[in-house]
């Protein structure tokens, strides 16, 4: 759950106008959390739940893309008062 918490500073970075991150990395799934393969087999596992690495799930996953993007909009808004990028055509 620390995976919030880190995006959202990342996202208070990228609205300051912080110009050198440019990705993260988000492990998500339909569910959180994390399970290893149960006693009875891999019948057992449950659903949307990771198997590898503990994950964010669909709602949270949801709210820090929006994040994100918000942060990203306002860095572009920020840089563009400053005159260190120009608008593009995409």
């Amino acid at each position: 759950m620390n995976q919030p918490k880190v995006l959202a500073d990342i996202c208070e970075q990228l609205a300051a106008g912080e110009r050198h991150i440019t990705g993260v990395m988000v492990e998500s799934h339909i569910n959180a959390g994390r399970q290893d393969v149960p006693p009875e087999g891999p019948g057992a596992l449950k659903h949307g739940v990771s198997i590898t690495d503990a994950c964010v799930d669909w709602e949270t996953t949801v709210a820090m893309l929006d994040g994100l993007n918000a942060a990203v909009g306002r860095r572009r808004e920020r840089l563009l008062e400053q005159g260190l990028r120009k608008p593009s055509a995409v």
